[in-house]
């Protein structure tokens, strides 16, 4: 008989007059505990970056390196590629914290962000080595957009909205359009062409681009 089924017929029994026995309380699991966690991470981590390739590492040798038995790992992620997501979650940068005065400065700051993300990816073999594992599992590549881009790309049409609402953006074409041509040189330079230069001053430079052409024309004098 399965527990789910036992524990009804357990407290229906402490509940009849006569019968001996007490109610069994209901158990529940032993809490996940933060610092395996942590552990498990690092130790990938750690792993990676004295020259062991994703396709070296099992689960069994991350148990080890991480100092945990192999059933604590699968608890937590049901195979190597499901772990290698939260390593790579562990190591993004979190993103800038607007403060709503200017259009313009948020935009910036949303683009600088990209910026230094593209610095990092192509400073760090370890952080290009996990990324390029995660995007060769379309599922997992998507749990990460969902995840962590989502909020990102809404943050951006957050700011471009205020940005219509104050009459500083045309409101007669599409937001999420306006939004690519904000993004779309950035991440062009940072993931598809990784030789041209990423210098300080390019976010405030397409910033300054972009919205000079989504800016609204001028009413026409009557």
């Amino acid at each position: 008989m399965s527990r789910t089924a036992e524990q009804p017929e357990a407290a229906a029994a402490a509940a009849r007059p006569g019968q001996p026995g007490k109610a069994v309380p209901e158990r529940r699991g032993r809490p996940r505990s933060a610092a395996a966690d942590s552990a498990i991470i690092e130790a990938v981590l750690r792993l990676l970056e004295e020259g062991a390739s994703i396709g070296d590492l099992s689960m069994e040798r991350i148990a080890r390196e991480a100092g945990v038995g192999k059933a604590t790992v699968y608890r937590r992620w049901p195979g190597k590629s499901a772990l290698m997501l939260d390593v790579m979650r562990s190591l993004d940068i979190p993103p800038p914290q607007l403060k709503g005065d200017s259009v313009r400065d948020d935009l910036v700051a949303l683009l600088e962000f990209l910026r230094r993300r593209g610095l990092a990816k192509r400073s760090s073999a370890l952080l290009r080595t996990i990324v390029s594992h995660v995007q060769a599992q379309p599922e997992l590549w998507a749990e990460y957009h969902e995840t962590v881009v989502r909020a990102r790309h809404e943050a951006l049409l957050t700011v471009l909205r205020r940005g219509v609402a104050r009459g500083e953006i045309r409101a007669d074409r599409a937001i999420e359009t306006i939004a690519d041509l904000f993004v779309g040189p950035m991440l062009a330079r940072a993931m598809l062409h990784d030789w041209k230069e990423l210098p300080e001053g390019l976010a405030e430079d397409i910033v300054d681009m972009v919205l000079e052409g989504v800016r609204p024309a001028p009413a026409a004098a009557g």
